[in-house]
């Protein structure tokens, strides 16, 4: 690791960081030429009135940052890392250039592994820790939880199963402790230089369950269909915002002519698609998610194969007892038990008629319950 930096801006960072989980805090911003600020329940304010200057965010740099990753900021102007604090709180933090200047963002994650249910996320979830393998994708919009709840689907397994499971993240971000379960962290830059080839690699060490933090390139996306055809259970993420988007997003990031056996290849593996995005609490304590779901059934894995995407929505609608919901049945759901503000949750609806109707009728949705 490198060096330890000066005092001041030690302690001034170190105690940034460790006041943001006693604020409920999620991520801080710090930046040359401007005061602190950080995330409170989904709002940004300002924290600190210290006015943080080019040498302070430069220094902050080069102590945080090993060689590897100084060239990484140097090449494309960015560089992530996972970092404890003084006070034992895990952060991702990824810094950058704004107008030539650096900048930072440091993203506080928990120290305890939540339940689906205290994180408000469908009980029925649960049962994809338990799937024998295929492709489990979680998508949604930076900052929408969905590290979140990989990493109690992970601790889920870690707790009840006898497993090797294997992590390749960018950064590491919840480092989980053997239970019942053998864990493999990698990291990339620190344990492999890219994701695609640890994914292959991965095949040679004997992993019953890869989590993937990232499908971001075609690469890595026809690594992780292979370790899901091979019998392995795949989790990852895409940065797409409803579950029909994620299948359109995967195999559309192949070129033309493979994109037909790409979509075959996904409509034989992939066993559920998670998307979520976090709302504010009606009761202002918080966030919730709203989460729509997409289940593999033998009709949505004919859906995707033919390419009749567009109908993959109603196969949600008609498949709460299967397990699967949209977002409208979510909202709803949330709503009417007044976790979220209905004038908040109706302009978000994809068709806001049929969000009425599921206030008035209740609906079948399977979202979050108090």
């Amino acid at each position: 690791m490198p060096s330890e930096f000066s005092a001041p801006v030690t302690d001034a960072f170190q105690a940034l960081l460790d006041q943001l989980p006693a604020h409920g805090a999620s991520d801080l911003h710090l930046a040359a030429g401007r005061a602190a600020h950080w995330r409170a329940h989904g709002e940004l304010s300002i924290c600190d009135k210290r006015i943080w200057d080019d040498a302070d965010m430069e220094h902050l740099s080069k102590t945080l940052l090993d060689a590897l990753r100084q060239e990484s900021l140097k090449n494309s102007g960015s560089a992530d890392l996972g970092f404890s604090s003084a006070g034992g709180h895990r952060f991702r933090i990824n810094f950058f250039r704004s107008l030539g200047r650096l900048a930072l963002v440091a993203r506080h994650l928990p120290e305890h592994f939540s339940s689906l249910a205290e994180l408000l996320l469908p009980a029925g979830m649960k049962d994809l820790a338990y799937l024998p393998s295929g492709l489990v994708l979680v998508t949604g919009i930076t900052g929408s939880g969905k590290s979140t709840t990989l990493a109690t689907l992970i601790h889920e397994i870690n707790a009840n199963m006898a497993r090797h499971i294997l992590t390749i993240e960018d950064p590491v971000e919840f480092v989980h402790r053997p239970l019942k379960s053998l864990i493999s962290h990698r990291e990339l830059g620190t344990d492999t230089p890219d994701f695609a080839l640890a994914v292959r690699a991965a095949m040679r060490e004997d992993p019953d369950v890869i989590l993937v933090g990232e499908l971001r390139d075609t690469e890595t996306m026809r690594a992780a269909l292979t370790a899901a055809e091979t019998g392995h259970l795949v989790f990852s993420t895409l940065h797409t915002a409803d579950a029909v988007g994620a299948a359109e997003r995967f195999v559309g990031a192949f070129p033309g002519e493979e994109q037909e056996l790409a979509r075959h290849r996904l409509s034989f593996v992939m066993k559920a698609v998670v998307a979520q995005q976090l709302l504010p609490r009606a009761d202002k304590t918080g966030r919730v998610p709203a989460v729509e779901i997409l289940r593999g059934t033998p009709a949505v894995m004919n859906l995707i194969a033919s390419g009749r995407s567009a109908q993959l929505y109603s196969s949600m609608e008609s498949g709460v007892s299967l397990g699967m919901q949209t977002y409208d049945q979510s909202l709803a759901k949330l709503a009417r038990d007044r976790l979220v503000d209905v004038n908040l949750a109706r302009p978000l609806a994809r068709n806001p008629e049929g969000f009425d109707w599921l206030m008035k009728n209740g609906g079948n949705a399977t979202g979050a319950t108090k």
